[in-house]
Parts: C-alpha cells; structure tokens; sequence
C-alpha cells in the first residue's frame, strides 16, 4: 500500500460526532465481564470499538470505568461522640534499640491510641506485641489520657482477640478482664475490614511521619530513653494545630473528650494471665518453679489457674491455693541445691488429715515434741569414737 493508505490505517481519522451522541459502554456489563479470568481493560475497549467505530477511545474508556467504578462503594463519614471510643493499635514501623553490652540492635514496637472525638494521640514503646505488653499498654494510655472511654476499639492482633470473627470475635481473657476492671468494652474491628478504625490508621501514619522519622538519626540505648525522646514529640504533635480545623488535638480533648471519659478505677490493673493445668494425686499443681496446694477433690482435674505478673499477693488469691509457709516456696530460678518444698494450706487436705494435722499442732502446744528436761535445739555432731545419740532422746511428731 502506499502512504496515504498506511496513514489512514495507523492513523484514522477523528469521528465527526459530538460526544453527546457518541455510543457509550455498558459499564455494567463491563463491571461484570472484568470478574472473569484474564478479562481486561484492553480487550473489552476492543470489543466495543468493533461494535462503535465512532465510540471513544481507549483513554476515556479507562478513565470513565474508574470513575463509574468509585461511585459503586462510597465511604460513610465516621461521627465519633466524645468519651466514646478509643482507637488502638501497633505501627508497622519499628524504632531500633542499642544494647550496650554488646552492641546489637532490637526493634522497638511502637503502640499507638488516638481517641475518636479529639484525635488525642498516645504513643509508647515496648519490646513486643505480646499480651503482657499490649495489657500494659493499655493501662499507660488510660492513665495518660486520665479516663476510661466507653468502647476499646483493637485489631485482630493475637493478643487482644483469640479467633476474629464478623459477627462474635473471641476476646482474648486477660485483654476482656482488663477492660472489665476499668468498666468499659471491647470492640474488634471487622477481619479485612481497616476503615473500622480509620482514626487510628491515620493515626498511626501521623506517629510515623512526625515522630518516629525525626527520631531516625537518633541512637537509642534503652527503652525509656526511646519513651523520653517520644514524649517530647508527642506533646509537640498534640499542641500541633491541625489543618482544617484551626485548633490544637489537646484543645479539642480538653473540651470534649476529657469531661465525657469515665473515672479511673482507684487501682492500676494487675496483669494476670490464664491458663488451666491439671492437679496430681497430691493436690497441688505447679506455678513457675513453685508448687501450691489446692482443695484435695480436684485431684487429677483440670483447674481454672492464672498467673500474675506484677503483684505476688494476688497470684495466691486468684489461684485460690494458699502457700502455708511463703519461705519454703521461696525458691530463685535456676537453684537446684534446694528441693521445691510445696505450700500446703490445711483446709485443702482431706478431713481425717485435717484432724490429724490439729492434733499434732495441740501436742505441740503442750511442748511434747522434746523432753523437758534437755534443753530445745539440734543436738551437736558426735565427735570421733563417741557414741552417736539414740533416737529415744528426742520424739518427733510426722
């Protein structure tokens, strides 16, 4: 062919027709034969050209499908009451911290509480997102913030939820009783579903970009100087004013937020883990290197038993297993020289032994465990070739 024709063919001529009345695609139908296997854009532009020549061009074919496309799920702007809800999770950045000792870095996760009427933001350090540090977390922040919001809104993060759900999640025990004890409520967001918690999504990118990037050329050693350095900026980004609204994100918590949180608890929450274990025939079950007594008819039955971390006092009464004498449980980690002695509380043992155990203590009211006549104490070691001490000197009581 010549050039005039090669011309014509790469190049055809534009369409006369207005764009009022050229034909436009069934962006149904589009929408519909894009969820097919290797269906694309291309093909189905393709496809309407050869049924309109004078339709339009590739260009617009794309750019009008997206913008019919955004139309089909809009998004529902979120109206957060104040006191209502409180936004929480970790940043997906990590803040690196210096061992001293040896000079090797650990990541820091950073948590992250932004409260839904004000965008009052909270940050803290932390070693891992495990329960115990996500528990303390939350109590940090609820102090920080001076009260209690109705609902804690959390990922689906392992410890804060057991099994996500979209109609029943399963909150994890320990995160469900901390929320108990500062009388609110968890709320998971839904699997797969981030605009839940949008505002601490946003808030998270915040931290990110006006925290944690000025802090890049910083080296850490510990995790309270990291804590430090992020006070700072957070008090500087609190007192920021925000574009749009002309305010500061403390104004706005001071003058919605904080009079509708609900009071603190007179006490901070004692971290305690759950877990069940399995009385022995003895009646006692095993708590971290120590051994506690509960009542003898849970014998070879699986108890309810938690664990706490911070107050020994309320590890014995909430495993409900009392030690009988706290210095022979008393053991550190690690010493073997020392046999794991158990603590035996006397109204766990059956009732024969429990007779039993009252009578031995009347006889040594009565001072009957020695003779009165030989002075009370351990008898010295016998010396060589002296005779060794009979067992009549002394009567023991098993």
């Amino acid at each position: 062919m010549d050039d005039t024709e090669l011309e014509r063919r790469l190049y055809p001529p534009l369409s006369g027709l207005p764009s009022s009345e050229r034909p436009a695609p069934d962006w149904t139908c589009v929408h519909r034969e894009l969820r097919r296997p290797n269906v694309t854009l291309a093909l189905l532009w393709e496809e309407y050209r050869t049924g309109a020549p004078d339709g339009f061009g590739y260009s617009w074919f794309c750019e009008s499908y997206r913008a019919w496309a955004n139309r089909l799920n809009p998004t529902l702007r979120q109206v957060h009451r104040a006191g209502e809800r409180l936004f929480v999770d970790f940043a997906g950045s990590t803040v690196g911290v210096t061992d001293g000792a040896t000079g090797k870095e650990r990541p820091a996760q950073i948590f992250v509480a932004v409260l839904g009427a004000s965008s009052f933001t909270y940050a803290r350090a932390v070693w891992s997102q495990t329960v115990p540090d996500w528990i303390r977390c939350h109590v940090e922040a609820l102090a920080w913030f001076g009260g209690v919001p109705q609902l804690l809104v959390s990922d689906n993060l392992k410890a804060g939820v057991i099994r996500a759900c979209f109609h029943e999640p399963s909150v994890n025990r320990t995160y469900a009783e901390m929320a108990m004890h500062y009388g609110s409520a968890i709320l998971p967001a839904r699997p797969y579903k981030p605009r839940d918690k949008a505002k601490v999504e946003v808030g998270v990118q915040v931290v990110q970009r006006w925290i944690l990037a000025r802090l890049r050329n910083q080296r850490f050693f510990s995790l309270a100087e990291l804590n430090a350095a992020i006070a700072v900026l957070l008090d500087r980004l609190n007192d920021r004013i925000m574009r749009g609204l002309g305010t500061t994100r403390r104004a706005l918590f001071e003058q919605f937020d904080r009079p509708a949180l609900l009071p603190l608890p007179a006490t901070r929450y004692v971290y305690a883990e759950w877990r069940r274990v399995r009385a022995g025939l003895d009646y006692h079950v095993q708590l971290d290197g120590h051994v506690y007594s509960v009542p003898y008819a849970l014998a070879r039955q699986a108890t309810p038993d938690e664990r706490a971390g911070e107050d020994p006092a309320a590890d014995h009464r909430r495993l409900g297993a009392r030690a009988a004498d706290r210095r022979a449980t008393a053991r550190s980690p690690g010493d073997r020289r020392r046999p794991r002695q158990p603590g035996l509380a006397a109204d766990h043992q059956p009732v024969a032994r429990q007779s039993l155990a009252r009578r031995h203590r009347r006889h040594d009211a009565r001072g009957c465990h020695h003779r009165p006549d030989r002075p009370s104490g351990p008898s010295p070691r016998p010396q060589r070739g002296e005779p060794a001490q009979t067992a009549g000197d002394h009567r023991w009581l098993d």
